[in-house]
């Protein structure tokens, strides 16, 4: 796999589709341990119309989401074809949000694989804005069965 995807290769792995693709680029691809991603924070966010009007600010769970998807074509680049279908939320631990995000921003998004079970994954992330962190988790997704 290439080490950089522009968005139509992301959308060539992930199912996700406006409004809710949170993912605009893959920076750097390791497949199995790490992947930057970056997301473009633009006003013309759907969500920002009611979080918060007058007071625009990225709502922390779609930061959490945008972690997720980078770590969905990092789990897909991890795996052999035959072991791909759809990606499932099984945990989310160890969250703190450091800053708030706004409009403008370029969200930086870093996972890496802690552990590789079967088609459990688990993986430290951190979101961070201009070097500053932002946010923080350790997620645990499974690959289901294709349909």
């Amino acid at each position: 796999m290439e080490k950089t995807l522009d968005i139509q290769a992301v959308m060539d792995i992930l199912p996700h589709r406006y409004p809710f693709i949170l993912v605009d680029r893959i920076l750097e691809l390791v497949p199995n341990e790490k992947i930057i991603a970056l997301k473009n924070v633009t006003i013309n966010e759907p969500y920002f119309q009611g979080h918060f009007p007058g007071t625009p600010i990225m709502p922390g769970v779609l930061i959490i989401e945008a972690m997720a998807q980078a770590g969905g074509v990092l789990a897909f680049a991890s795996l052999s074809p035959e072991n791909k279908g759809l990606m499932y939320f099984m945990g989310i631990d160890k969250v703190r949000f450091r800053k708030p995000v706004l409009p403008g921003d370029q969200l930086l998004l870093e996972l890496e694989i802690i552990k590789l079970k079967s088609k459990v994954f688990k993986m430290s992330g951190t979101a961070t804005v201009d070097k500053k962190l932002v946010a923080e988790a350790v997620l645990m997704a499974s690959i289901g069965e294709e349909k």
